[in-house]
């Protein structure tokens, strides 16, 4: 998978979406902490130990790297064993804390650290810019689901949405489900501009770039299509966009998110 954006591009928005979270958690009394996030089966604490609890692996992913040596497999079970026993306050404090402290320690990788920094992420090795990238997109979009709450107009930050909506590829390649469909719908994106095609056969679903020549069935902000592909564009959260309702709702089913 490859990032059109630099590493520090990224992690510049990382950093700033965790200022972000800080900004919209940090003022919260405690008494809200349990409050219903987006997903409606977590609480914003639940939301911040999702985040926090990722940060500790993801720092550990890569120190062991970095060191040489593999992440020991038992390592991310212990983190939510330890991270789920938490009180409500410590998940959203501890969390915050460790989405700080992973930006941290991205920032303080020299040159020949990000130059060989490789780990396996599924079916695909990723290096150090497409790490953060992943790390972004989970970030902005877990950040929304707090904010959203309280706007229901709400949506992700444009820095974070010109880099999130280049690296959809492999998450859109696990969560797209068939419908019973047989057709290719394709999206077109402003801000970026980006062109994507959605193939459905009865059988199956596959996600990826579009061709220029085609008249697009949809129009849409990058920011709403990525929301899309994390099963956050519901009818109640869709800005204005152009072309076919059907397909939209289409795609809503074939995008349930992660």
């Amino acid at each position: 998978m490859t990032i059109n954006a630099s590493l520090d591009t990224v992690l510049q928005a990382l950093r700033t979406s965790a200022e972000r979270l800080q900004g919209l958690v940090a003022p919260l009394p405690p008494s809200q902490f349990e409050d219903r996030a987006y997903p409606t089966e977590w609480t914003v604490a639940d939301v911040l130990s999702h985040l926090g609890s990722a940060a500790v692996i993801t720092r550990r992913r890569i120190d062991d790297d970095l060191a040489g040596r593999p992440m020991p497999d038992e390592f991310p079970k212990s983190v939510w064993d330890e991270w789920n026993a938490k009180s409500p306050t410590a998940k959203v404090h501890d969390g915050l804390a460790a989405g700080q402290a992973l930006v941290e320690r991205i920032e303080a990788t020299n040159d020949d650290e990000r130059s060989r920094f490789r780990v396996p992420f599924g079916p695909v090795e990723v290096d150090l810019t497409a790490l953060v990238g992943l790390r972004l997109n989970e970030h902005a979009m877990h950040t929304w689901d707090i904010e959203v709450v309280g706007d229901p107009a709400a949506t992700l930050p444009a820095d974070a949405a010109e880099i999130i909506v280049d690296n959809l590829e492999l998450i859109g390649r696990f969560t797209a489900k068939p419908t019973g469909g047989d057709r290719t719908i394709n999206v077109h994106t402003s801000a970026p501009s980006r062109r994507f095609d959605i193939v459905l056969t009865p059988d199956t679903a596959t996600f990826g770039p579009g061709n220029a020549g085609q008249s697009p069935d949809i129009e849409m902000s990058a920011e709403a299509f990525s929301r899309l592909v994390y099963g956050r564009l519901d009818a109640q959260h869709t800005p204005a966009f152009d072309g076919d309702v059907g397909a939209l709702d289409e795609l809503r089913r074939v995008f349930p998110g992660p």
